[in-house]
């Protein structure tokens, strides 16, 4: 997979790109001073190669109810990891095979789902608070006092996760108005990035890395991001693809990557085509990957945002996300529609509510 990536990139890279140079004004987190000094790549840069995950129970925005606490204290720590083992302890006992779907509230991997369509056996989102240089954290923002998306009061989007739809059309008129996951496109949630974030489960990633190029392989629906090195510029702004143009160069330690150009359909947290995030991804320890990012989009955000977590290393390799090879749910959906259609009789709501309180996102607790 990651070969062919590199393959069709090649083309692309002949091509020459005329414009703006980076801009220096956005900047990520700092990466904390451990004194970790990384090994070195082919490319003579600190060797960010191997397999990573960013799996945690810690959130991109702080749940309320912390205030400004951004830290938490080791009990609190204790706490919540506490209560996540004990759910997946309960998820891994034997069910009932009499027991009804309302039988089964502890088995629904807190919560997440419509009548368990996610049981805690099909996820995998992590069971331990995410640290920074070994601090524990309530959410991966920083530069805001409460942790959270500082949004613009007078721009409207629509609810996280969701897509606008045109007028007049449904979610399940036809697969192009699907969410770009079930459709094979794009990750789930924000997996892939920029900002990558981590989901319910396959939260692994590959990198490899040349003078040329660094490619991040997504475990979530087999994306494969492609970072251009040392570009004078990004691409045309009429050339949109998936996951952005990601441009990137070395800052000492630090690999620094720029990206723009979204795609139209990627959704992330109501922002327009003008998104720009920055990332840096630093070595800070034998098994530890700091990650900084820095958001701006001054037509939806108050303010430029940003924040920092750890991926950690682990063994083994990045599996095949087959994706719908056997799965008929896109199918079912679809034909599930029509039969609305044809009888009008709705069995469950086919509008997406642009009223509807955003899905949580919040940091554990």
């Amino acid at each position: 997979m990651l070969a062919k990536g590199l393959t069709a990139l090649a083309f692309s890279l002949a091509v020459g790109f005329a414009v703006a140079p980076l801009a220096a004004h956005a900047q990520p987190p700092a990466p904390p001073r451990t004194g970790y000094k990384a090994p070195l790549a082919a490319d003579g840069h600190p060797d960010l190669q191997g397999v990573w995950t960013s799996a945690t129970v810690t959130r991109l925005e702080r749940n309320p109810r912390w205030g400004a606490q951004l830290a938490l204290t080791d009990a609190q720590t204790r706490k919540i990891e506490g209560q996540v083992k004990a759910q997946i302890d309960l998820g891994n006992k034997p069910t009932d095979p009499s027991a009804k779907v309302t039988d089964l509230p502890a088995d629904c991997s807190g919560g997440r789902g419509t009548n368990c369509n996610y049981n805690a056996a099909w996820t995998d989102p992590g069971s331990v608070v995410m640290r920074v240089n070994g601090q524990p954290r309530n959410g991966f923002i920083t530069s805001t006092p409460d942790g959270r998306v500082p949004m613009r009061k007078d721009v409207k989007v629509a609810a996280f996760g969701q897509r606008t739809l045109k007028p007049g059309e449904s979610p399940s008129d036809n697969p192009e108005t699907r969410a770009l996951g079930e459709r094979c496109l794009l990750s789930f949630g924000n997996s892939s990035g920029p900002v990558m974030l981590p989901g319910l489960y396959n939260n692994t990633y590959q990198f490899v890395q040349t003078k040329d190029q660094v490619v991040i392989d997504v475990e979530m629906v087999h994306d494969a991001r492609i970072v251009r090195m040392n570009a004078t510029g990004h691409i045309p702004a009429s050339v949109r693809p998936w996951m952005g143009d990601s441009i990137g160069h070395w800052e000492g330690d630090s690999l620094v990557v720029e990206t723009t150009n979204f795609h139209p359909e990627q959704v992330f947290r109501g922002a327009s085509e003008h998104l720009k995030v920055t990332e840096r991804f630093t070595r800070t320890g034998k098994d530890r990957l700091h990650y900084a990012f820095w958001v701006e989009d001054s037509t939806v955000f108050a303010q430029p945002w940003g924040g920092e977590y750890e991926f950690s290393r682990i063994t083994g390799q990045v599996y095949e996300y087959a994706c719908h090879e056997g799965n008929y749910g896109l199918v079912g959906i679809l034909q599930g529609a029509r039969e609305e259609d044809r009888t009008g009789h709705k069995t469950a709501p086919t509008n997406i509510d642009q009223k509807a309180k955003p899905a949580e996102d919040d940091g554990e607790g």
